[in-house]
Parts: C-alpha cells; sequence; structure tokens
C-alpha cells in the first residue's frame, strides 16, 4: 500500500489518448510563500502505542510542539490504539517518558486536562464515533459492507490481474443494499463494516509545504472498481481514516504536521469533511526520515528508538536539536552565529512554518555527536550540572573498578580531560588507565604501537623517564631528550603515552603524570620496559 501510495504521489503524469486509467496525481511546483499562522494555533501528536518512539516520529511531535508553542496556542497528546492487534505492552509509557525526558510537555491529553476534548484514547472514543458513523449512514455517504473476508481477499487479487491494474479493488456489491436485506443480515449477525462512498472524483487540498496537491486513485474502466475506504471494522472499531477526521473536528485542531507518507491518504479525509459540512484544518506533510540506505524509519524494528539514545548516551537537547532540523532550517545569519546549535526554548521562539524545506532527509549521526558533545560540555561548565555529572559517573563506574573511584577523584578527571567525552558513557573506557593499571594486552591501540613504532627507541625513551619523573619536571626531561637523541618528540609522547595509559588518547601527557601521581608514573614506565623487553611476562 505504502508503494502504491508513493507512486501516485510521485507520478506525476498526463492522461494521454485512450488511456485506461481515468485518475492522475498532480502536485503544484508553485512555491508556498508566508504560511506561518498569526493567530493561536491547536496542534496535535496523535502516535499509535504500537512500537518504541523513534525520532521520526519525535520530529513529528516536536514540529506540532514548536508551531503551538511559537504562535501562543495548545498542544495536544492522542492515542491512537484502535488498532488493538498491533498494540506493543509498555508503548503507551514509553511515549510519556520519551517526550518527558526531551522537555516535550503538552496542554491537553492523557490524564492533562483530559475533561476538556477528552477521553484521549481512541479505543475510549467509540461512543463519540457511533454518532457520526450514523449520521453518515443516514446520510449516504457510508454504507455497512457484509461481504466475507475471503470475497474481499479475491477482489484484490483479481484487481492486481486486470490490464491495466488498479489501485481500488471493491466493487460495491454492499453499497446499495434494500433495507430488508440490511436487516437479515443484522438478524443473523453477519460480520459487517462500514465503509465511505468515496466520491467519483476526491476533491484537490492545500499543503502549506507542498501547495495544491490532487491525488485519484488509478481505476480500469472496462471493470470499475471503487476505492471506498473503511471507516469502522468488524470489531466496532474505527480506522484511523475516520477517528482521526472526527477527533481533530472536536479537538478544535488547526494545523496538522504528520509525515508525508499520510499524503496520499489526505483526499480521503477531505472528503469526510466535506461529508459532514466541516472545515478541515492545515495540513503539512513533513519529508520523510530515512535511514543510510534510503529505508524509512521503522519504530516496531526499534530503529532511533528515543530512549535507547537515551541508554547509549545521547542528551536531549542534542537530540531535540538533530531532529528539529531534519526538514527545517533557521535563517542563515542565525544558523551560522551559533553553529546550528538551539535549546528547545530557542527553537519555540524562531520555529516558522516558511522555514521548512523537502525532500526526504537521511539520518546521519555525525551531526547528532557534534550536538550532543556540544551540550556535554555546556553542562560540564555549569557547575550545578556538574555536581550531577560526577555522580552519575562515580555511581556508574564504582562497580566496576571499586576503591579506585572517588567522586574527587572523578571531579578533577571530568575538570581536566572533560573536554574528550562526546557522551559520558565513554569515561569507563576512555578514562580507564586513572582506576587499573595498564596490561599492554588488552588495549588494541597498545598491540598497534608495538606492532610499528620501533623497539630500541621506545626503550631508549622510557628508560630516561625510568624512575626521573617528579610533579614539575616531565617538560623538562621531554626537551633533554629530544635535544640528546634523534627520537622526535611525537615518538616521545606516544611511547610516554603506551607506558602509562596502553596508548589510549584523551589525555595530555603532563595532565596524566598529574593525576596519576609521580609515584605511579614512575611504576608504570618500569612496567611497560618489562613488557617489551619480555612480552610473554606477567605483569
Amino acid at each position: 500500500m505504502r508503494a502504491i501510495a508513493s507512486r501516485l504521489y510521485s507520478g506525476l503524469r498526463k492522461k494521454e489518448p485512450g488511456d485506461l486509467f481515468s485518475s492522475r496525481s498532480i502536485l503544484s511546483k508553485k512555491p508556498v510563500k508566508d504560511v506561518h499562522p498569526k493567530a493561536p494555533v491547536r496542534t496535535r501528536f496523535a502516535p499509535s502505542p504500537t512500537g518504541l518512539l523513534h525520532i521520526g516520529s519525535l520530529r513529528t511531535a516536536l514540529y506540532n510542539y514548536l508551531l503551538a508553542r511559537n504562535t501562543g496556542g495548545q498542544f495536544l497528546l492522542r492515542l491512537e490504539d484502535t488498532d488493538q492487534k498491533r498494540l506493543v505492552p509498555g508503548a503507551e509509557q514509553n511515549i510519556y517518558d520519551s517526550l518527558k525526558w526531551c522537555g516535550i510537555d503538552y496542554d491537553e491529553g492523557p490524564n492533562v486536562n483530559d475533561m476538556k476534548c477528552g477521553p484521549f484514547r481512541q479505543s475510549e472514543r467509540t461512543s463519540i464515533y457511533q454518532k457520526y458513523v450514523d449520521g453518515l449512514l443516514e446520510s449516504g455517504h457510508a454504507y455497512r459492507c457484509f461481504c466475507s473476508k475471503e470475497r474481499l481477499d479475491g477482489l484484490r487479487e483479481s484487481a492486481k490481474r486486470l490490464k491495466p491494474p488498479t489501485t481500488t479493488s471493491y466493487d460495491r456489491a454492499c453499497a446499495d443494499l434494500s433495507q430488508k436485506e440490511i436487516d437479515d443480515n443484522l438478524a443473523k449477525r453477519t460480520p459487517f463494516t462500514i465503509r465511505m462512498r468515496a466520491p467519483d472524483r476526491y476533491p484537490p487540498f492545500k499543503d502549506l509545504l507542498h501547495g495544491v496537491v490532487d491525488i485519484q486513485p488509478q481505476v480500469n474502466i472496462n471493470d470499475r472498481r471503487y476505492d471506498d475506504p473503511i471507516l469502522v471494522k468488524s470489531d466496532n472499531l474505527p480506522t484511523y481514516h475516520f477517528a482521526n477526521v472526527i477527533d481533530d473536528h472536536l479537538m478544535k485542531i488547526t494545523h496538522v504536521i504528520r509525515g508525508e507518507e499520510w499524503l496520499p491518504s489526505t483526499q480521503k479525509h477531505i472528503a469526510l469533511y466535506q461529508a459532514f459540512g466541516w472545515e478541515p484544518p492545515s495540513f503539512i506533510h513533513i519529508p520523510l526520515l530515512t535511514s543510510a540506505n534510503d529505508k524509512k524509519l521503522s519504530k516496531r524494528k526499534g530503529d532511533a528508538s528515543v530512549l535507547n539514545m537515551k541508554e547509549n548516551g545521547i542528551l536531549p537537547e542534542a537530540l531535540v536539536n538533530f531532529c528539529v532540523l531534519f526538514g527545517w532550517s533557521p535563517p542563515r545569519k542565525l544558523a551560522t552565529a551559533n553553529h546550528e546549535c538551539f535549546t528547545l526554548k530557542e527553537f519555540e521562539r524562531i520555529f516558522n512554518l516558511n522555514y521548512l524545506t523537502k525532500g526526504n532527509a537521511k539520518v546521519d549521526d555525525k551531526k547528532l555527536w557534534f550536538f550532543n558533545k556540544h551540550y556535554l560540555q555546556s553542562r560540564l561548565a555549569d557547575p550545578s550540572q556538574f555536581e550531577i555529572i560526577a555522580q552519575e559517573v562515580c555511581s556508574n563506574i564504582r562497580p566496576v573498578f571499586g576503591d579506585a573511584v572517588t567522586l574527587d577523584k572523578i571531579k578533577v578527571i571530568l575538570k581536566k580531560c572533560g573536554t574528550a567525552l562526546t557522551t559520558l558513557n565513554e569515561f569507563k573506557d576512555t578514562f580507564s588507565y586513572f582506576f587499573q593499571r595498564p596490561t599492554y594486552t588488552n588495549s588494541k591501540a597498545a598491540s598497534e604501537f608495538l606492532e610499528t613504532h620501533n623497539k630500541e627507541d621506545t626503550l631508549r625513551v622510557l628508560e630516561h623517564f625510568q624512575d626521573a619523573i617528579s610533579q614539575s619536571n616531565i617538560e623538562e626531561l621531554i626537551r633533554e631528550l629530544a635535544s640528546q637523541a634523534s627520537i622526535s618528540k611525537k615518538a616521545i609522547f606516544e611511547s610516554l603515552r603506551f607506558a602509562l595509559a596502553e596508548s589510549h588518547p584523551g589525555t595530555k601527557i603532563p595532565v596524566l603524570i598529574e593525576l596519576l601521581g609521580p609515584e605511579e608514573a614512575n611504576v608504570r614506565i618500569s612496567r611497560a620496559i618489562g613488557r617489551i623487553q619480555a612480552p610473554t611476562s606477567r605483569l
């Protein structure tokens, strides 16, 4: 279905003489200008709890949230949980936790001002939908369909075999049943769905990003089939198409920002608004987020789950910054002034629909790591945040290194070496040499050093420093050796890093010696000499 929808959306084709297709897909190429609302808006984020919230959904939530905050409006959370078979245990709580972690609060939603327009779970709104279903049945805009699953499957298969094929399959066998036929089926408790009687042509609509869109299903004029989407399933729960229209109207939603994959469904929603005599909201369909291999991110596969990223050391400020800039660009001068680094509060002030961009965005984590390092360094520079970070690191690595870990030691390392970190998760591996002596066998960097460096030169360097290091003479010893021997300063530093930190980067040599202390530094140099002279010995 998604592939067909994508083809309809992207296939800008003219009707040729004798064309057996009576449909076409047209997208206005005229740019849309100055679409940012001047009055307060009401937006919503309406996820399905069918998987972990991922960054594509987070971006949708952010755009709706930012538009509401920028205009002084309201942002709502609604759970579209009518597809009971696909619900995932814990997914609803994951939505709440993910939004809270990112700093996104909603004005109305589950357990928040839910007396105004609630309930906010669609599964709890069945009686509300029934009222509107009855109205559509009475007006003739909808009808009961008693066709069996086997018959519908057969219609879909036969539609594929048509030449040319059609994207619509239903033959409207139940569209004009007599009242007696309907009553007989109801008396026999024959399962049924409720379908919308689709118009001959769906109405065009304006998308604030893409312009005027006119998408029609493909039909074969020799075997006419009909779109007629299902509004209410046989379990009496509404489909997305029906429930979201009812809910958006009753909740007074003025602007709907959602993924571009819903663009080919919007004409159905517009037709429903017209059937009810309601004014539809303004629609903005944003580009898809794709992985590096051009596949859409899937929340059911756990790709880029928000809370998984948290576990991997990503900060909420970094993730928010990262997501907003996929499909939206601030004015160039503003972006250049601070390297595109914006907090959520700053985004609330500058967000504007006029800066939305077109085209799918490939998720490249290089920018995410850049943002994460930026915000981690900002936190380390904040005294109140620094204290929290130090305590967190201390509690996380004490089970690994035991009594070698003290809060004071953690603080000193963070102050002296924290700029080497991109995430706090890196602390344990990056600075392990501060808490345990090197073995010179467990480090890939150390192994590479031994394979690529001259053994005699390394020994000359280490023997020069052996038992000679004090708290203040390291620079003098380096100058002395560099002037006496034909050994570069680079080779000197690399030899010392091998001895002191098993070739791990992250700390300058003078700082490394300062934090280890002269006594420990001399012990490690002696052990490294022994490792080079007798590689198989145990240190």
